[in-house]
Order: structure tokens, then C-alpha cells, then sequence
């Protein structure tokens, strides 16, 4: 039995099962078991169909569908890797950015709008704005290295930045730089699918299980300046929060 095998195990041509199922089956298990490190490389995908004698094909197949639960990424140049989980924390007030960078991941966004507009209802009541008072609002993709973490959709009042293109790669850095970052925020989380639209976008099955995140951020004051929305990969992100016991 060759090394490769030896972690995650031979394939059963007895077996029902399609090969590239139980391909996907032995290192879906070897990933959860930790017998496959979060970023180790996979071998390429000619050295896995010689030594599972299977087709590229096959190989190719059973990699598609890790790569679409988020399980492996694949990277430009480098090969198939195993996705490390992020954890985001629920205790500390921090940017997309700010999360990914401090794990020593790289984060980027596909822009899918910047606009500016006239606030609607629904955020009209959430920021406690006028009708009709300005807003600007930014929609993206956020990544981590290559794969797609999140959708975001932010809301900020217009007095809070000089123009829509303050906004150039963080929304923090840009309200940070004109005095407007919140100090504090008010987050709801809960599960949800992703509609056919968003899976798209993000790279997962249509109805994949996802996690909002609902946030509105305030000022020292009090003003309310920031409601973002925020799309999470139920299988790539974990959410974690460190609770004390305080006695009466």
C-alpha cells in the first residue's frame, strides 16, 4: 500500500458505491479525523488516479465535489489543499479583513455593487434614519485565500464617508479614516439556506446550509452606522464565544 493510501485508506471495486463516492467518502473521512492537516496539499490529481488505479476523470469528480462543500481549494498554480475552518468570534468587534489576516489568511472581495441611494425602509428603521436621507451601500464576496466565504451587503448613513469610493478594499479602514468606525455592535445569528442565486455566488450546492449574521454598529454616541449583512458558508466558517460565570 502506497503513503496516500495508507492515510486515507484503499477503494472496493465490489463496492456499489460509485469510486469516485468512495473517494470522496475516504478523504472526507481522513479530513475529519485530522488525518489530513487543515492546508496540507493533496498529491496531483495524475499521481491519485495512477495509485488508486481510477481515471483522472474519476479523481477529477470525486475533487469537485470536496472543492464544492468547501472541504479542499484549489489554488492557482499550487494545486488541491485542504481548507483550514475559520473560527470569528463573537466577542470581539473586527472586519472581515481584520479576521483573515490575523489567522494568516488572505482576504479579498468581488465587488457585486457600490451605490448610493436614498434609505430605504427597512434600513430606514434599523439605522434610525429620515426617509429620504442618503445612504451608501456595498455588496460583495468576501474570500479567504481562494475560496469564497461570505456574501455581504452593507449599510452606511451618508455622513459617514465623503463619497462611495472611500470604500476601496475595507469598510472599516474607510469609516476608521473619517472618524465613523463603531465601538460597539449588536449581532443576531441564525441558520438559513442559500437561495439558488447566492449558492451560485459563493460556490456551494443550491439550499446549502449558511449562517447570517444580522449586525448593527454603533458610535460612542450612540448614532447608529453600520447594518451589515453578512452570508456565511455553513462548512468553512465556525462561530465562537467565550462566556464567564459571574456570581450574584
Amino acid at each position: 500500500m502506497s503513503s496516500f493510501s495508507k492515510i486515507i485508506g484503499t477503494l472496493d471495486e465490489q463496492n456499489r458505491a460509485p469510486l469516485y463516492q468512495q473517494l470522496q467518502r475516504a478523504l472526507r473521512s481522513a479530513i475529519d479525523r485530522n488525518l489530513l492537516a487543515p492546508d496540507e496539499a493533496l498529491p496531483p490529481e495524475r499521481d491519485l488516479a495512477e495509485e488508486f488505479k481510477i481515471s483522472r476523470i474519476t479523481v477529477r469528480k470525486a475533487l469537485d465535489g470536496l472543492v464544492a462543500e468547501g472541504l479542499l481549494a484549489r489554488r492557482q498554480g499550487a494545486g488541491t489543499f485542504v481548507t483550514a475552518r475559520v473560527e470569528k468570534s463573537f466577542s470581539k468587534l473586527s472586519s472581515f479583513s481584520e479576521d483573515m489576516l490575523s489567522r494568516g489568511r488572505t482576504p479579498h472581495s468581488d465587488w457585486l455593487s457600490k451605490a448610493a441611494g436614498a434609505v430605504s425602509p427597512e434600513e430606514s428603521m434599523t439605522l434610525g434614519l429620515s426617509p429620504g436621507t442618503a445612504v451608501y451601500r456595498f455588496n460583495r464576496i468576501r474570500f479567504a485565500d481562494a475560496l469564497p466565504m461570505a456574501l455581504e451587503y452593507s449599510t452606511v448613513p451618508g455622513f459617514c464617508l465623503p463619497n462611495v469610493d472611500a470604500v476601496e478594499t475595507s469598510l472599516y479602514e474607510a469609516l476608521d479614516k473619517q472618524g465613523m468606525r463603531p465601538v460597539r455592535a449588536l449581532q443576531r445569528l441564525r441558520a438559513v439556506l442559500f437561495t439558488a442565486e447566492q449558492a451560485k455566488l459563493i460556490g456551494v450546492a443550491d439550499k446549502a446550509a449558511g449562517l447570517l449574521i444580522e449586525r448593527r454598529g454603533f458610535l460612542k454616541d450612540g448614532r447608529p452606522v453600520e447594518f451589515t449583512q453578512s452570508y456565511y458558508r455553513g462548512d468553512a466558517y465556525d462561530f465562537v464565544a467565550e462566556l464567564n460565570w459571574l456570581s450574584s
